[in-house]
């Protein structure tokens, strides 16, 4: 057939019959068969493509495609297509036993034949089909809804929208996830066919059946006439047909225009890429015309005929490609850091300005860099974000890093820097180094934010905002997520629950009492879970409760709570000294019960040191359970379970579980999570936010932790108490020293917030060598066997830090280095990051100091010889009572946790140095049962600490028009 012939059969095509059906797919000669044409409707995508063979001499001779969809080749193509779908997925679920792909289909009507159809492929190949049914007049919002669902559900991997053309909008098709958009339609995937990188994107199934199809019937064919196809279908025909050599027409729906384009469009073809004149037209060979008809119309027709059996075996196949993709995404990714570049300046300006003056990413593209997926962090704000415990179980076989502890001698009341030492370390290790590393820091109090400078979260060696770098800068002093607002919250219930219950009991009858405790709803009274575990410790296996006996009612309603022994505080995250000792009760409707009680601040609450200590949510709510608030008359510990309220606990901190994100100035990574009071508690950030980074940092990576204030308080309960919570051990341990805490432990002038510093720091002074290597000495590197750096935190005389280095390793430290991270940054921190390198090769040899077998009396003993040097401890009478009530109740295998001053190794601030010859006095001792460790008090310890004459509020102020706050620092 010559080109004039081509024209003539142009001519003559027929339109289509109003009779004719308008589903299924037909592929066909057009010396055999008419080619429907005409315009479509909204409901209905006309696409039909027709494709020229060459060097054919009659029209007879060119196989019949229609008849092939029908016959042992259709369904050999079907046949090879699922038994390579079913290899990939029998490979896929080798390597992981788990997973079972599934596919989400979203339709708007109640024809299931569809469903059938591609439950029967899949049922062939072994995946899960799921099926979303919406009314057929469904708003574009409803269709929007179970789409993000469907997005947010790790269980689907695939989401195919059987829907009416014209609800499949724009914006319907970009809420899917193109992870998940496995029919192809979505823009971005549209987007990636065009470009040809089909790495992340799918292939439309019923385009890739259209190629198949061509494929089998031969790749010779060279010019195809696409009519109509202007959605996603005939762009993926077009690009697909394109990238195999074939030469792509178009036209519009009428046979009239068809007729033009057919001869014009073939004219230019030959004319522009066969290089052949006007004269020479009629040698062009043009023997038989192919044309492949599709109708896409709104009940899916063409899918229950025709191609639709390979295109669904397709579709399974993408379904099988997109959970083999979230299974490689699954896996460990290796860091791409970008660091920031730091311009240091001299001479050094403030904390605010050289925070302010560094743009950092955003927490989302730190997020990226360090291998968080998208859906494993919340996002709060631009520069900070939660992160979801669900790494730990994706990232479960990656191997930890290296785990470094960053301690430090007994500090002066100034603070010696020990959270910059862990910034600049981290900063030197992966910009400068380019190792991955990550620092994980505690959440500093309010309360001192606003008290007194000196403590925790403002301090003068400039603790906090000098590294830490973020939009709103003063967020990390400040509110930050949240964590300790839920503290006090979760906190306070507990508080609540204790009056309020003390309260009904003592004002009700047994009956009226459990009545209350357990309502008829509906006619129905039944236990909550809450009740029927308390129904589990008293002994009874009832959980009718009408079938209870009075007896039963009795124990089950009575916590007979005594309030002198109610040992559960309110709490505040504000330094408030007035809320040391209050009287609650007074109000008429209390009815005359009136205790004293008092406030702590917040970061002392045990729901502090609980989520410091907690591996997970469960575990949280576990603690959260065993909370010992106080004793009944009888004796017998209540906990935060008996009232009923350990559910509501872990409502309220299943936010405040999650680790928060944020980076330094230089760009690194960053875990701020858990704040617990070092005093009180064992000072330390949380074991969640350590064991996601060691798995993030991967196998030689390094995770950089803080151990609150002095060796003897900090380090002593990271080891004893942390690492025996979380099964971790350290490979290195860097004891922070300064020259100036060394000369007053060397015997030098005390020194207080706010007064010049005594000349004696100032000038170079060398007569405190003994005294000062006693000083290094009480870091107790060898009672804990691991090995230790020193780092030098101020820049003072050359004389002096080569003094300190050399009896540093005179001590046993594995090296001694200074460190001028306050004034360059990572740069002035490499050499302790090389130092941190060699040693973290090295292997440690880790050891707790006692048992948990060793009774609380020998504990507490040998913590006092041991680590602070005391001759002997004395206990109070009332402490002896405690313990023996706590050897009673089976807690006396819990680790100890000694509330004492961090101004000195003794119980006396004023006792500098390593003072000798003296009795530890031990006054009381408590319990935190939830967070599983028993602390004695040393001495008097206030768990409220007050404001000054000159609080740090008085500098404190708010710009309005610019938002920016000042004197924070």
């Amino acid at each position: 057939m010559r080109l004039s012939t081509l024209r003539h059969a142009c001519r003559n095509l027929p339109t289509p019959s109003v009779h004719q059906p308008r589903t299924g797919v037909r592929v066909f000669g057009l010396a055999k068969s008419s080619l429907p044409l005409g315009p479509s409707s909204n409901s209905q995508l006309l696409l039909r493509a027709a494709s020229s063979v060459s060097g054919t001499t009659s029209a007879e001779k060119a196989p019949k495609l229609g008849k092939q969809t029908d016959g042992p080749g259709y369904e050999n193509t079907i046949r090879e297509n699922v038994q390579r779908t079913k290899e990939e997925m029998v490979a896929l679920q080798r390597g992981h036993p788990a997973l079972k792909p599934t596919l989400a289909i979203i339709q708007a009507d109640e024809d299931d034949r569809l469903l059938e159809l591609n439950k029967k492929m899949a049922g062939k190949i072994g995946l899960n089909v799921t099926q979303i049914c919406l009314p057929r007049e469904c708003t574009e919002d409803e269709i929007i809804e179970e789409v993000l669902k469907l997005n947010e559900d790790p269980r689907v991997h695939g989401v195919y929208l059987h829907l009416p053309p014209a609800s499949l909008t724009s914006r319907v098709l970009n809420t899917l996830r193109p992870e998940k958009d496995v029919d192809g339609v979505s823009d971005l995937n549209v987007g990636r066919l065009v470009r040809g990188d089909m790495n992340q994107g799918f292939i439309p199934p019923l385009a890739n059946a259209v190629m198949e199809l061509l494929a089998r019937h031969g790749e010779q064919r060279k010019i195809v006439l696409v009519v109509g196809g202007e959605g996603p279908l005939g762009v993926a025909l077009q690009c697909l047909m394109q990238r195999r050599g074939m030469v792509v027409l178009h036209s519009r729906r009428s046979s009239e225009v068809l007729q033009k384009q057919v001869c014009t469009h073939r004219c230019r073809r030959a004319h522009t890429h066969i290089h052949l004149h006007k004269a020479h037209l009629q040698h062009v060979s043009i023997d038989t015309l192919f044309v492949i008809t599709l109708y896409v119309s709104e009940d899916h027709g063409m899918e229950m005929s025709g191609v639709g059996p390979l295109t669904a075996a397709l579709r399974m196949q993408n379904v099988v490609q997109s959970s083999s993709r979230w299974a490689q995404g699954q896996q460990y990714r290796p860091w791409t850091l970008r660091s920031l570049k730091l311009q240091p300046l001299s001479p050094v300006p403030s904390d605010i300005e050289i925070s302010r003056a560094q743009t950092p990413k955003p927490v989302d593209q730190l997020a990226q860099e360090i291998g968080l997926l998208q859906e494993e962090t919340e996002a709060y704000g631009r520069t900070k974000a939660k992160v979801r415990l669900s790494l730990l179980d994706r990232l479960r076989e990656q191997p930890d890093g290296k785990y470094v502890l960053v301690a430090g001698i007994t500090p002066t009341p100034l603070g010696e820097g020990k959270s910059t030492v862990v910034i600049g370390l981290v900063q030197a290790l992966s910009a400068h180094l380019k190792l991955n590393s990550f620092a994980c820091l505690r959440q500093p109090s309010q309360g001192p934010t606003f008290g007194v400078k000196g403590q925790r979260g403002q301090i003068s060696t400039r603790i906090s905002m000098l590294e830490i770098s973020m939009l709103i800068n003063e967020s990390f002093n400040l509110h930050l997520t949240g964590d300790i607002h839920a503290i006090t919250a979760a906190n306070n219930l507990v508080a609540a629950a204790i009056d309020a219950r003390m309260l009904h009991e003592a004002t009700q009858k047994d009956k009226a009492l459990y009545s209350r405790l357990v309502p008829s709803v509906n006619g129905v009274r039944r236990f909550s879970p809450i009740q029927i575990s308390r129904l589990r410790r008293l002994g009874i296996s009832e959980i009718d409760p009408s079938a209870l006996t009075p007896q039963e009612v009795s124990s089950f309603v009575r916590l007979d709570l005594d309030p002198a022994k109610v040992t559960w505080q309110r709490v505040v995250d504000t330094n408030d000294r007035f809320l040391r000792k209050i009287t609650v009760g007074q109000a008429s409707t209390e009815k005359g019960h009136v205790r004293e009680t008092q406030f702590d601040i917040a970061v002392a609450s045990e729901i502090m040191a609980i989520l410091a200590l907690a591996d997970g949510l469960g575990d949280m709510k576990t603690r959260l359970g065993r909370m010992v608030v106080g004793s009944s008359r009888s004796g017998q510990p209540v906990t935060a379970e008996d009232l009923g309220v350990s559910g509501a606990l872990a409502v309220l901190m299943k936010d405040a579980i999650k680790p928060t994100l944020m980076q330094t100035l230089e760009g690194s990574p960053v875990f701020v999570h858990a704040g617990p009071f070092a005093n009180i508690a064992h000072g330390n950030s949380s074991v969640l936010a350590d064991k996601l980074a060691l798995k993030l940092v991967g196998e030689d990576g390094f995770v950089v932790t803080e151990a609150g204030f002095g060796a003897d308080i900090g380090m002593e309960k990271f080891f004893n108490i942390k690492c025996r919570a979380s099964g971790l051990r350290p490979n290195v341990v860097v004891l922070v020293a300064t020259v100036r805490a060394l000369k007053m432990h060397g015997g030098g002038p005390n020194v207080s917030a706010g007064s010049p510093l005594p000349r004696e720091y100032i000038d170079e002074v060398r007569h405190w060598r003994e005294s000062t290597l006693h000083g290094l000495k009480q870091g107790s590197t060898t009672i804990f066997v691991v090995r230790g750096n020193v780092s030098l935190l101020r820049v003072d005389s050359l004389a002096e830090i080569d003094l300190v280095c050399q009896m540093a390793k005179e001590s046993g430290a594995s090296d001694a280095v200074p460190c001028h991270h306050w004034a360059r940054g990572g740069r002035g921190s490499v050499e302790l990051a090389q130092a941190v390198k060699q040693a973290g090769s090295q292997p440690s040899h880790f050891q707790f100091l006692y048992s948990q077998e060793t009774p609380i009396v020998e504990k507490i003993r040998m913590i006092a010889q041991k680590v602070y040097g005391a001759d002997d401890i004395e206990l109070s009478p009332e402490a002896q009572a405690k313990i023996d009530y706590y050897n009673q109740q089976g807690y006396g295998k819990l680790p100890i946790c000694m509330a004492k001053t961090h101004l000195s190794l003794s119980h006396m601030p004023e006792k500098k140095g390593t003072p000798t010859g003296f009795t530890l006095p031990i006054r009381d001792i408590r319990a935190s049962i939830g967070a599983g460790f028993i602390y004695p008090l040393v001495g008097t310890m206030s768990t409220m600490p007050g404001l000054p004459t000159r609080p740090c509020f008085y500098d404190i102020d708010l710009d309005p028009v610019t938002e920016e706050i000042t004197g924070l620092f």
